[in-house]
């Protein structure tokens, strides 16, 4: 695997990894694909959006780390233990009985309405900026000149996982209405999340 497609399957696999969990965005998704509303819209403002701060992340963040080089070292270490706090709640939900369902029924509400809450489940939620600015665009920095790489296949993993949740939500709608399907899918994460952690502290002991 050549150094550029190994920066671009890394960064996919931590985008998905960040992504994929119950959160309010990916609830306002799922609720829209199960309701067949305004999709192709919401789809777009949260793909869209990603890659926009995952691009404002790795531009800023990269020029930070590669004119700091100690800073590199540190960011392996903050990267792993934001990681491992991902993966310990991931397991601690896995470990749970909560379970994601929302209301199909009801008045379909106006683009407008609809964008605007999506807009603001976005771009107004912290962990928003905690997963594409800080996390994704600071890791992406430790791949030096294949950051963008690393950034774009980040964004692929955003966009592969909107476009799943959102046109898939009807064909997932009697598995996802089950608590032992979001423990399993937060059971994975957490592993995946926690694997990633480690690598990140090897690679901080190692001075980048």
């Amino acid at each position: 695997m050549s150094p550029a497609l190994l920066a671009a399957v890394s960064g996919l696999g931590l985008g998905l990894s960040l992504i994929v969990a119950i959160g309010a965005q990916n609830a306002f998704v799922l609720r829209q694909g199960l309701r067949t509303e305004h999709v192709a819209a919401v789809v777009a403002v949260c793909l869209v959006s990603d890659a926009v701060l995952i691009a404002a992340g790795t531009a800023g963040a990269g020029t930070l780390v590669s004119r700091v080089p100690g800073l590199l070292t540190v960011v392996c270490f903050a990267g792993a233990a934001f990681l491992a706090a991902y993966g310990l709640l991931a397991a601690r939900r896995a470990a749970g009985t909560a379970a994601l369902v929302p209301d199909a029924s009801g008045r379909r509400a106006g683009l407008a309405v609809t964008l605007t809450t999506c807009l603001a489940l976005t771009w107004l939620n912290p962990h928003v900026y905690l997963d594409t600015v800080v996390l994704l665009g600071s890791l992406a920095g430790t791949w030096g000149r294949l950051r963008w790489w690393f950034a774009g296949g980040a964004a692929l993993g955003s966009a592969v996982w909107f476009l799943a949740l959102g046109y898939g939500a009807r064909l997932l709608r009697p598995v996802f209405a089950r608590p032992a399907a979001w423990r399993v899918l937060d059971a994975v994460i957490a592993v995946v999340m926690l694997l990633l952690a480690v690598s990140l502290v090897v690679q901080g002991v190692r001075g980048g």
